[in-house]
């Protein structure tokens, strides 16, 4: 296999007509430039400079290795502008996985300040309700995942950046009889009929459901839904009353009327998750910065 620094040599010698004008340039004494011209000429088994008045040139095949170090040279230095953009931030891929009702509260205006702090970086955006999408991000086919995690819940080689906690809301029929109540103790609930706003069952639930328990009642599910809009349609219409998380309730049916609720408040901790073993590259680092701000506001 030909030696792709003794093929540079080559080419300093080449480009400079001397063994003794590339030793000065290159630094190297003119002996070890020569040894190293021998070597490759070695190594290619035939020779590759003949010498001319006081000077060398290249044969055909010096001249044919010379042009390939030249190529090399180009794409080394390439790929060393490239890795020095990738290490700047300035380019790279970042794939994000996350569910609907983070989407736009979080992840759009955090994509908003990644796309002008990072202009060159591109992203893969992935709506991942209602599959678990830590798989992913362990396995490497994704960077970055908005979770549900009640109680920091653990994964092995994941960590959990905790961007905020999303309070759970009543939501009530208008006229409803504790719609007069401005805040309402969650037991208030207890013999209501539910309508329920995640199927199949995820994280969100079981936030609702530990609550419950902790006022001392499982709520009565008559109605199923996969998505809060849908639900506060079925609640409007008079088929039961629903919890929902704050960031749910951006698009408000009019037939709803929306209360606080307390003892306990039920909250769903919102985190993003990522790979212990990821690097610290500036944009996933820009990332994370973007969604705490996000969050915050």
């Amino acid at each position: 296999m030909l030696d792709v620094r003794r093929m540079q040599v080559l080419r300093a010698v080449v480009t400079s007509g001397s063994v003794t004008a590339a030793a000065r340039n290159l630094g190297y004494t003119p002996s070890a430039v020569s040894q190293q011209v021998a070597a490759l000429e070695k190594q290619a088994g035939v020779a590759l400079l003949e010498r001319v008045g006081r000077g060398v040139q290249p044969t055909a095949a010096g001249r044919l290795l010379t042009e390939h170090a030249a190529a090399i040279g180009k794409q080394v230095a390439e790929a060393e502008t490239a890795l020095a953009d990738l290490r700047a931030g300035r380019t790279g891929h970042l794939s994000i996985r996350y569910f609907a009702t983070a989407g736009a509260a979080l992840v759009a205006p955090a994509l908003a300040r990644l796309r002008r702090d990072h202009p060159g970086v591109r992203v893969d955006l992935k709506l991942i309700d209602p599959e678990d999408p830590l798989p992913e991000v362990k396995q490497g086919r994704a960077d970055l995942a908005i979770v549900v995690r009640p109680g920091g819940g653990h994964s092995e080689g994941i960590r959990l950046v905790h961007l905020l906690d999303d309070p759970y809301r009543a939501v009530l029929p208008r006229g409803h009889r504790l719609a007069v109540k401005r805040v309402l103790d969650l037991a208030d609930l207890a013999d209501e009929p539910w309508v329920g706003n995640e199927w199949p069952a995820g994280p969100c639930l079981e936030v609702v459901l530990d609550a419950c328990a902790a006022a001392g009642f499982s709520p009565n599910f008559v109605v199923e839904s996969e998505d809060y809009a849908t639900a506060q349609g079925f609640v409007a219409a008079g088929l039961g009353i629903s919890l929902m998380p704050r960031m749910g309730l951006g698009n408000r049916h009019p037939g709803v009327v929306v209360r606080k609720v307390r003892k306990p408040q039920p909250i769903r901790p919102i985190c993003a998750a990522v790979r212990e073993s990821s690097p610290a590259e500036p944009a996933l680092r820009g990332l994370l910065d973007a969604l705490r701000e996000a969050a915050a506001q």
